[in-house]
């Protein structure tokens, strides 16, 4: 049996922008998906802490320590600069690995730069 499992998180990350007319995705600071290993066309699911809502879509890299978190084509309808946002990436995982697993979680600040890595 395979069990779906959080595999990492962005917790509270601020909306620097939103871009309707792009043809969709996120644009995420490249230090922040290396420090929780989330690839470039990742899918990830963004929840949006202001107005309750989630959005499915796929990671595309920003400027590496821009501290953008940039919203764009249909996803930019869900957001507003400034509100806050979790962003999660999933994984499969064999029952027993996932068991024992551990995801990767950072906090970061107001303008998007990492302030805690998580150890659960």
């Amino acid at each position: 049996m395979l069990r779906e499992m959080c595999k990492a998180k962005i917790h509270a990350a601020t909306v620097t922008e939103t871009n309707l007319n792009y043809n969709g995705s996120i644009t995420i600071d490249k230090a922040l998906l290396d420090a929780v290993d989330i690839l470039h066309y990742e899918r990830v699911q963004v929840l949006n802490i202001n107005n309750g809502t989630r959005v499915e879509t796929y990671v595309i890299e920003g400027e590496r320590h821009s501290g953008v978190i940039c919203l764009n084509g249909a996803a930019a309808r869900w957001a507003q600069a400034g509100d806050k946002v979790i962003i999660i990436s999933y994984c499969l995982l064999e029952d027993k690995e996932a068991r024992n697993w551990k995801p990767k979680i950072i906090l970061v600040d107001g303008n998007n730069k990492l302030t805690e890595t998580l150890r659960l």
